[in-house]
């Protein structure tokens, strides 16, 4: 998703291109989710025939100076995305609009035609970006809000160890925390915290000095080198945990050329391997990466070289005994609930014991800091619900006791017709004999099936 270095990088390709032209043409998007508080016709009119003058970013927020306000400004969210038509934009997976769509794109939420012809457009597929217009963007929320900027305005090494020291939340909480400073998002921190060999966990005001100045200096080297290269992942340094971080190996290219598997713009003939967000599955440097709740985000990191010090190595231990221990009891326990759950013929009753696992509720949040262990969760969910749905069939298959099958569910048919009305309504005969068993009579597509 969007983080510092790919807005800047939609920042720049703006002051690269539409600097000093005028805008002709807007059309804005009829979307009260993304257009917040102003209608598409009233933003329209405050654009047109505006000069565009500077393109501005702090943290995740990028907006466009004008010869006069109010100013468009942009939130990326998890899939904003900025388009300029025949220029190369860097792109990230759920961003990405193919050049063979349609031009602007279904999800333009802001689109600009220049005096010159050249064309820009602000996409949004999933609906968590915002668009505003304002008299003065760095000076209303949320960039009002935001702490320094990890690139313009990084801290000093003793700024930061200061800062560190007053806070006792953990250490990828407080990074990801925008008014502490702004632009770092989940992939940023754990490539900092892995570098600096910091466990994400780790309480900030515990953090020695030596290991503030090793967070230091990566903070700085994965900020500047992901802007230096326009945030294109292709061009991250192999030994970064990003190209490996969920599960992903590199690919390559007729054998000659080896990159980090995380980008989206490599040709269809590339070897990638999916994402496995489990433990073992995933390596770096022939270390295994682990996964863990960190900041409310799902975070990567290397146990072997990423471990919590002083009082928290102990409880880091405990917490692990206790997981453990609680793993057992539960698979005692499912192992017992198959043993007892036989009912009356011998037959199973239910794999688990009766009992109905709840469904994982989904978090829908328009926060900046969802990222791919988000879309783990989402791809998570939907496995569980499949499976449930499955094992509903099959018991509803299966039916009750025997002597008592239940009749195969009624399927809607999208034609109408006397043939539909007649599976809706089940005629019951009784049929003579010793115990007058009721049975039904087939009708509609089932005759049919039956006479064939």
């Amino acid at each position: 998703m969007p983080e510092l270095p790919e807005v800047e990088a939609a920042r720049r390709a703006i002051e690269e291109n539409c600097l000093g032209k005028k805008i002709k043409r807007s059309v804005v998007a009829d979307d009260a989710k993304v257009i917040d508080g102003i209608s598409p016709s009233d933003f329209e009119a405050s654009l047109t025939g505006k000069t565009i003058v500077a393109a501005h970013r702090k943290g995740k927020n990028m907006w466009i100076q004008l010869d006069s306000p109010p100013f468009p400004s942009f939130q990326f969210g998890m899939a904003g995305a900025i388009y300029i038509k025949g220029v190369a934009v860097t792109k990230y997976k759920r961003s990405a609009v193919n050049d063979d769509d349609e031009w602007p794109s279904k999800y333009s939420k802001l689109f600009i035609e220049l005096d010159d012809g050249l064309e820009l457009s602000f996409t949004d597929k999933r609906r968590f970006a915002k668009v505003r217009l304002l008299q003065n963007p760095a000076s209303a929320p949320p960039i009002s809000e935001l702490g320094p900027d990890a690139l313009l305005e990084p801290m000093t090494e003793e700024e930061l160890f200061k800062s560190l020291s007053k806070k006792k939340i953990g250490i990828k909480a407080l990074i990801l925390d925008q008014s502490f400073i702004s632009g770092v998002g989940n992939w940023i921190a754990d490539e900092v915290l892995y570098q600096a060999r910091i466990h994400p966990l780790q309480s900030a005001a515990t953090i020695s000095k030596e290991q503030c100045g090793a967070l230091h200096k990566s903070l700085k080297e994965v900020i500047r080198h992901s802007v230096k290269v326009n945030a294109d992942s292709s061009r991250f340094p192999v030994d970064w945990l990003f190209h490996s971080r969920w599960g992903k190996k590199p690919g390559n290219l007729n054998g000659a050329v080896e990159v980090g598997a995380d980008s989206s713009q490599f040709p269809s003939n590339w070897i990638f391997h999916n994402r496995e967000k489990k433990p073992g599955k995933a390596f770096v440097d022939g270390k295994k990466i682990e996964y863990i709740s960190a900041g409310g985000r799902t975070s990567a990191y290397v146990p072997e070289l990423q471990k919590l010090s002083g009082e928290q190595a102990g409880k880091e231990v405990v917490q692990g005994k206790n997981k453990s221990s609680k793993k057992s009891r539960d698979e005692s326990e499912d192992e017992e609930n198959v043993k007892n759950v036989k009912g009356k013929g011998g037959k199973k009753r239910s794999e688990s014991g009766g009992k109905k696992k709840t469904p994982v509720k989904r978090k829908s949040s328009s926060s900046d800091n969802d990222d791919d262990g988000d879309e783990e969760e989402e791809e998570k969910d939907e496995v569980e619900e499949t499976n449930d749905d499955k094992r509903a069939k099959e018991k509803k298959q299966k039916g009750g006791k025997a002597g008592n099958k239940k009749p195969p569910a009624k399927k809607k048919s999208p034609e109408s017709g006397d043939e539909f009305e007649e599976e809706e309504e089940e005629k019951k005969v009784q049929v003579k004999g010793k115990k007058g068993v009721a049975k039904k009579v087939p009708t509609g597509r089932q005759a049919k099936k039956r006479v064939k």
